[in-house]
């Protein structure tokens, strides 16, 4: 490894007083700290101002006062949501004589009606906050309000309002809210622009959620240009989203004709009792093995899971559970969570007051009482469903118990290959390779289960092995010996290449020839790639020794100009790529892959997996008899870097700190 750069760190002055003290006041704490409130200033971020003006609106509708919502996505970089409910109130705040209740909304946080369930019974917007954040962060914004037969408009910049709240004329035929906003290039980028697809999605996922709303999607067409919602299914332009059937419509789309374990999937809705909300959901078991579990908490999507999701999972475990214990099953009694779920296609809605959420971004459900009410309601839905249906039931248990057994075989570190008619059976999400010897095989580890649905699609089913890993798995160098043991991540990966860990090592049992890290082409990706290559480091030095992982290299551009298409690892390659193989003739589109589950699988293949145009980075140690002070360094470095001691990694970053270059904060 090359010679760390060392420099002094930059010194701070010794004073600290009262004048050192900030206070920001009305929305400048929004523009000062963004990631505070939307995660980030990336394009994730900016799509997430537009999920807070149509949860706005889903609430209105959810609430019964409003029953179409519509979306337009503008050419010049605006966009509008607007909704026939009540409008928000214009009248004078009591508390703000000089302000009407719009512009406190606007400009102030912490300030709604979702406080208490006066007027909403349930609702996504909690924290008050989302309307003044997309205020905070819109280059300008201006806002109409229909109400009484009454048109009320402001205008506002960058939070601010840029003239007072105006009658705009009588109105007879019309009343709502409509929003229309452009972002802050400030903030987001001079470059920065909405994406047609994410944004049809989230409108259709909505519509899908409530099945009482009509939500019209407009969106001009040269923004579309080739984004495609799937391969082949271009995003419309123009579109009325409507779904009389509810998530089981929702489970239609994404089952998609697959053929599943049960003849009819298992759906519904209940109430909670005491009148504490309504759940409803959709469940069914491909025969194939490959689903995933979408849940949302009052129309928000919660993509970390949370305390919903655990109830689902506890309701039915139990109730499969028992209905072996009424066939005398025993097999039954070995059945998990992980069993019943994982491979299946499922979605779940909750409705109740006042949720508890992990950050602003509510990604996470942290409600204590909803796992309670939700395990005691499906469970108790779904034991009338199992024995309405003996047949499915059976054919349902006979799958999750086959799924247990595999389990249980490779916690036995069972070291046999599963042939193609029980590859279904695997456990996990593992999608193994046909091949029984180990030599030309390959094992794949990417991240998520979107970028694992693509490998999947992408990978030559005989020599090839998918293993998606859920999010950032745990650093082995500062973990302790229980919280290893413990991690499913890695206890699944350890299963899947057969060979052992720590001492218990064997190379001779690998599975796999080469074992292939796959992440996208971002600081997220990278930092995955460092956890994992630590994993390995720590755990299964020698399986790096003998040369059997890999760092793959998925692009980062793809360049077209006319029928010449080439791709680019990273923003060096672009530009050299640009001077060298294009001509001055005609315009070179450049577009960004947002991450490998965003790449058609057909790209995937030819850029990252297929063995003939791939490339391939191998991990390497440097040789500890010649090189002795080397590897003793390397050995330094990573413990400075992942190990338990966070001392280290400040004297490391303040002394390179100054050679950093391409940051992405």
């Amino acid at each position: 490894m090359a010679d760390l750069f060392r420099d002094k760190p930059a010194k701070t002055s010794g004073s600290y007083s009262a004048k050192d003290i900030e206070v920001l006041e009305g929305l400048e704490p929004v523009r000062r700290r963004p990631g505070m409130y939307i995660g980030g200033t990336d394009e994730r971020a900016m799509h997430h101002l537009v999920a807070e003006l149509l949860d706005n609106a889903m609430d209105e509708a959810v609430a019964g006062h409003a029953d179409r919502i519509e979306i337009e996505v503008e050419r010049d970089g605006w966009l509008s949501v607007a909704d026939n409910g009540r409008g928000i109130p214009v009248d004078p705040h009591p508390k703000f004589k000089n302000k009407s209740a719009l512009e406190v909304i606007l400009t102030t946080l912490h300030s709604g009606g979702k406080f208490s369930d006066k007027v909403y019974h349930t609702a996504g917007g909690l924290h008050g906050v989302g309307l003044s954040v997309v205020n905070a962060l819109a280059e300008e914004l201006t806002v109409e309000v229909a109400r009484d037969r009454v048109l009320w408009q402001q205008t506002y910049r960058r939070g601010k309002p840029a003239g007072k709240l105006k009658k705009a004329g009588q109105v007879s035929n019309r009343r709502g809210t409509t929003v229309r906003f452009r972002p802050d290039r400030q903030i987001f980028g001079p470059k920065a622009k909405f994406d047609p697809a994410q944004l049809f999605r989230m409108a259709r996922s909505k519509a899908y959620l409530f099945r009482g709303v009509e939500i019209r999607w407009h969106c001009a067409l040269a923004l579309i240009g080739k984004a495609e919602l799937a391969p082949g299914q271009p995003v419309p332009s123009a579109a009325v989203l409507h779904f009389p059937g509810g998530l089981a419509d929702y489970l239609g789309s994404a089952i998609n004709g697959r053929e599943t374990v049960t003849k009819e999937p298992f759906a519904g809705q209940a109430d909670l009792p005491n009148g504490r909300g309504r759940v409803e959901w959709a469940a069914a078991w491909p025969e194939d093995g490959e689903g995933e579990l979408t849940s949302y908490c009052n129309t928000v999507p919660t993509p970390q899971g949370g305390s919903h999701e655990a109830g689902l999972r506890a309701a039915l475990t139990r109730a499969l559970k028992a209905h072996g214990e009424r066939v005398a099953n025993r097999r039954a009694k070995d059945v998990a969570p992980e069993d019943v779920v994982d491979g299946a296609c499922i979605a779940l809605s909750l409705y109740i007051r006042d949720p508890q959420f992990q950050g602003q971004t509510k990604e996470r459900l942290s409600h204590s009482e909803a796992q309670r009410l939700i395990e005691a309601t499906v469970k108790d839905h779904f034991d009338h469903w199992l024995a309405g249906d003996p047949e499915s039931a059976d054919a349902l248990l006979a799958h999750v118990i086959a799924r247990a057994e595999e389990r249980l075989r490779r916690r036995e570190a069972s070291n046999l290959r599963k042939t193609p008619t029980r590859k279904t059976r695997l456990p996990g999400k593992l999608a193994d390779c046909t091949r029984e010897d180990a030599k030309g095989t390959e094992i794949f580890l990417v991240e998520g289960d979107s970028a694992g649905g693509s490998a999947k699609q992408a990978r030559d089913r005989q020599t090839q092995a998918i293993l998606p890993l859920r999010c950032k798995i745990l650093n082995v160098a500062s973990a302790s010996s229980e919280k290893l043991q413990a991690n499913q991540e890695l206890k699944d990966l350890i299963q899947a290449l057969g060979c052992g860990a720590g001492p218990s090592y064997d190379d001779s049992k690998l599975r796999y020839e080469r074992v292939i890290i796959m992440t996208d082409a971002d600081v997220d990706g990278a930092h995955i790639a460092s956890l994992l290559m630590t994993f390995f480091y720590q755990e299964m030095l020698a399986l790096i020794e003998n040369g059997h992982l890999f760092l793959a290299m998925p692009p980062l551009y793809r360049l077209t100009q006319g029928g010449k298409t080439i791709y680019a690892r990273d923003d060096a390659h672009r530009e050299r790529l640009l001077k060298s193989e294009f001509s001055g003739r005609g315009k070179v589109e450049v577009s960004r892959f947002k991450g490998l589950g965003e790449m058609p699988a057909s790209q995937l293949k030819e850029t990252t997996m297929d063995t003939h145009s791939r490339v391939l980075i191998r991990v390497g140690l440097p040789d500890k008899t010649a090189k002795r002070a080397e590897a003793k360094r390397t050995e330094k470095l990573v413990e400075s870097l992942m190990g338990r001691k966070p001392e280290l990694r400040l004297a490391f970053i303040q002394e390179n700190a100054p050679f950093a270059k391409d940051l992405d904060v």
